[in-house]
């Protein structure tokens, strides 16, 4: 150190060695410094800026550094916050790994904000205790330089964890911050890019109309093709993507243009206009970003060639930040559905049966609980954060069929909430299925089960639910099959391009009859383009309400309803043509009974290229939705409960038609069915939903038409006279083209129609007014616990045409496959059968099967 000191000459070995300890010195600084470099870099909680209520802990171990923030509890719900200042050396995506602890045995969530603006919800799985630490990372898109990203406890959060550290990685690709939309953005294209990070929906398993078709020759597109076509004025797709809470998400679209300029094309969300997108040109798939808001769980991204855009590009895909995969069966379902048979109770849990008439037959999974004595309740864990509950129920009738009614009390961790109000007057029907009345005259009882629902309030996962027959709870017995518990998004605000009902005179929850004014008000629109809105409450109709080219929205399902008041009258909504939507609201009928000569359905009528039905709720009317003809129609995100006839049913020569991510539950005939009694339905597909208990008739129903899809349903627990899936020509004209029934799931279907003294398949096709002998593909489905045989061929008539492909069938109450006095002939591939109580196969009369490869069981 003298020789440092007084500045003598250094011998090169000197200087070499005071060279290495300043590297050694600068790396350390450099990697103790909370700097982006290409090194993941780790930002300690602990000293990040906390607040409302946030607070450094050490009570725990396991942590790094110097402590971990806590204070994420219940009292600091909508207040607690982590902000982390980080940087990136570049724009881009950069993935962020939290480190936490959950010691509560449930998914909590917490609500991430980068910049400022909120992007997603974390779920935070429980972690062992709270000493032990879990992580989760999400693609974060970050700006060169500082950014901020938060943790907050929102009001849609169920908080309750402990941070420890985030770890931030170089960024990737290209990203810009989360701007507010502009109404015509110009985005960068980037060319020959692969897909940036998030979720992938692919377009062309979308819906479209009016002009695109899945093409391949542009190589490098994802899945199995893309969409092109988007020339004429109204071309459009419509993307269903699913995110886990409200807020901002960067939606990248990736495209071709290789027209040599700019081409524009419009973004709609959740059917409304959001802007003009300019899609720059370039060679190859470019991608196109924009931050937008979305609604919690579904939503629909859609581009269409509107009035002012020029189209000419093609769509591969969009990639959403956050966003989450949707189910590959059945709905993506905005509630979480617990059966009271698998729940808590001290009543007693029905054994089950398949019975008919019985209240387990028409159970979901043939059980329920029922509560007979005060004291007896059942309760449900709340594996996700709810503020509303539907509950299926039945409760006893009047000995003389009059309405009967009764309380039964809520309670959320031992604390009263309210009493629910539970009926028989949409319950309780007697006669022979398709002849009812509330008189036990009739014959026998059957539909016993109803929904009510109602808004609890917020309680987070972990919660403890609970119905319980109290002293005032004067039913003599409480039948709960299922309960549905979700988190409902607060009411949406009116939207650009709607007007307020109320400026046509109408006061929401007036009690007085809106008919006459809401149908001025809709004639007065009429292709106008400016649709009419309805903001939260009821508005009571008696009559009919009447759509042309007009759309009606309200502020959600669980905020604007519209009530028929004419029992058994004709209160519903109709379309008399052109494009309609109608979003965002619910339409509960006063129909008590099934009459075929009376009666509404919810939304019926006739619907041009566009129209669209989204997030539309419809109880109690004679028919949920029912088409008199629809060209180009998308019915999405509809649940249809408790009605007396059939819940979603395309006639009238419907084609090009689509029903997607929607739920059926409690009808008294088809749930879903595409029917060609008045024109061939063509061209139209019933993907991705879920279809429960079916009083009477099937699951699903295919009469005749051509090039018809049924993909990726869920069906479970048919009651009587029907199937889970039926293929039939039982009405309209048979079949003139292909019709496939694939990756379905079909759960405890399969029935006893009593007036013909038989017993009906799980999938049932058959012959009876015509032969069948166009194609039908039945492949990938899954056909399980089949209350008699899995697979029905029946009639005295010809089917042929038919290929079985990698079908799995399991735990057939009969046959797994039954051939019933039917020629013709079929083809399997890949077909196993397991578990069918009568046999694999049944064929007495010669039907030809021709096998192929990995056939086993038959």
């Amino acid at each position: 150190m003298s020789d440092i000191r007084v500045g003598r000459p250094r011998t090169p070995a000197v200087l070499t060695a005071l060279f290495a300890l300043m590297a050694l010195l600068l790396g350390l600084a450099t990697w103790f410094a909370p700097t982006a470099s290409a090194a993941s870099t780790v930002y300690e909680a602990e000293s990040a800026a906390l607040s409302g209520g946030a607070v450094v802990g050490t009570d725990h171990t396991g942590y790094t550094g110097a402590g971990f923030v806590e204070g994420y509890t219940d009292a600091n719900k909508g207040t607690a916050d982590t902000t982390f200042t980080v940087s990136a050396a570049s724009a881009g995506t950069a993935p962020v790994t939290l480190r936490y602890a959950n010691g509560t045995t449930a998914t909590m969530t917490l609500s991430v904000y980068v910049n400022g603006s909120k992007v997603q919800q974390d779920q935070l799985p429980a972690t062992a205790d709270w000493n032990t630490w879990g992580t989760v990372t999400d693609s974060l898109a970050l700006t060169a330089g500082s950014d901020t990203i938060s943790y907050a406890f929102g009001s849609t959060d169920s908080g309750n964890v402990n941070l420890d550290n985030i770890t931030v990685a170089a960024a990737t690709g290209t990203a810009t911050a989360s701007p507010t939309p502009t109404p015509t953005p110009t985005p960068t294209a980037t060319g020959s890019t692969p897909p940036p990070s998030g979720q992938t929906y692919e377009a062309e398993t979308a819906f479209s109309t009016g002009g695109p078709s899945v093409a391949g020759s542009t190589s490098g597109y994802t899945g199995t093709g893309y969409l092109t076509g988007f020339t004429a004025q109204g071309a459009q797709v419509e993307i269903t993507v699913d995110t886990p809470s409200a807020g901002s998400y960067p939606v990248a679209l990736r495209y071709s243009n290789t027209t040599g300029a700019a081409q524009t094309i419009s973004l709609y969300l959740n059917g409304i206009r959001n802007g003009q997108l300019s899609l720059p040109a370039g060679s190859g798939w470019l991608t196109s970003t924009r931050t937008v808001t979305l609604r919690s769980g579904l939503n629909l991204i859609g581009y269409q060639t509107a009035s002012g855009d020029s189209g000419n590009i093609s769509i591969d895909n969009v990639t959403v930040t956050g966003g989450l995969p949707l189910a590959t069966q059945g709905a993506t379902l905005p509630y979480t559905e617990y059966t009271s048979a698998d729940a808590q109770t001290n009543g007693t849990v029905l054994p089950a049966s398949t019975s008919y008439p019985s209240l387990q037959s028409e159970s979901t999974g043939r059980q329920a609980v029922q509560l007979t004595a005060t004291g007896q309740y059942v309760e449900y864990t709340l594996t996700h954060p709810a503020d509303s509950i539907v509950v299926r129920y039945s409760i006893p009738d009047n000995s003389d069929g009059s309405t009967a009614t009764a309380p039964l009390n809520l309670y959320a961790n031992g604390s009263l909430v309210q009493a629910l109000n539970l009926t028989t007057e949409y319950s309780w029907l007697y006669g022979g299925g398709y002849t009812d009345t509330h008189s036990p005259s009739n014959g026998v009882a059957h539909h016993f089960y109803d929904e009510t629902r109602a808004l609890i309030g917020n309680w987070p996962a972990g919660t403890v639910l609970k119905l319980q027959k109290d002293a005032a709870d004067t039913a003599a017995s409480y039948t709960i099959d299922a309960v549905d518990t979700e988190q409902v998004d607060p009411a949406f605000s009116m939207p650009a391009g709607y007007v307020p009902v109320t400026n046509y005179g109408v006061t929401p929850n007036s009690g007085a009859d809106d008919t006459a004014a809401i149908n001025s008000a809709l004639s007065a629109l009429s292709g106008t383009g400016t649709g009419l809105w309805f903001p939260a409450g009821t508005y009571d109709i008696s009559g009919q309400v009447s759509l042309d080219n007009v759309s009606m929205r309200g502020a959600g399902e669980w905020y604007t309803t519209i009530q028929s008041t004419a029992v058994n009258g004709s209160g519903g909504l109709f379309a008399t043509g052109g494009t309609n939507q109608i979003a965002d609201l619910s339409v509960f009928g006063d129909q008590t009974s099934r009459n075929n000569n009376s009666g509404a359905a919810g939304i019926e009528g006739n619907f041009s290229s566009g129209s669209l039905l989204l997030d539309v709720w419809i109880e109690h009317t004679k028919v949920g939705i029912w088409t008199d003809s629809g060209n180009g129609l998308y019915v999405v995100g509809a649940r249809v409960r408790d009605v007396f006839a059939d819940g979603i049913h395309f006639n009238g020569g419907t084609v090009n038609s689509r029903v997607d991510q929607s739920t059926v539950r409690n009808t008294g005939d088809d749930e879903l069915a595409l029917d060609s009694e008045n024109g061939n339905v063509t061209g139209s597909k019933l993907a991705y939903n879920t279809v429960q208990s079916p009083i009477q008739a099937n699951g699903i129903g295919v009469y005749g038409g051509a090039n018809n899809t049924v993909e990726n349903n869920k069906v479970s627990d048919t009651v009587a006279f029907g199937s889970g899936i039926t293929i039939s020509t039982a009405f309209g004209d048979g079949f003139s083209g292909p019709t496939t029934v694939s990756g379905n799931l079909l759960q405890r279907t399969g029935s006893y129609n009593s007036n013909w003294g038989s017993s009906l398949g799980g999938l049932w096709i058959y012959a009876n007014t015509a032969n069948i002998t166009e194609p039908v593909y039945v492949t990938g489905n899954t056909i399980d616990n089949s209350t008699y045989d899995a697979v029905l061929l029946s009639y005295d008539m010809q089917i042929s045409n038919l290929s079985l492909t990698n079908d799995v069938i399991s735990g057939a109450g009969g046959y797994g496959i039954d051939v019933n006095d039917v020629t013709g002939g079929l083809t399997a591939t890949g077909v196993t059968v397991s578990g069918a109580a009568s046999g694999g196969l049944n064929d007495t009369n010669g039907y030809t099967i021709t096998r192929g490869s990995g056939d086993s069981g038959f």
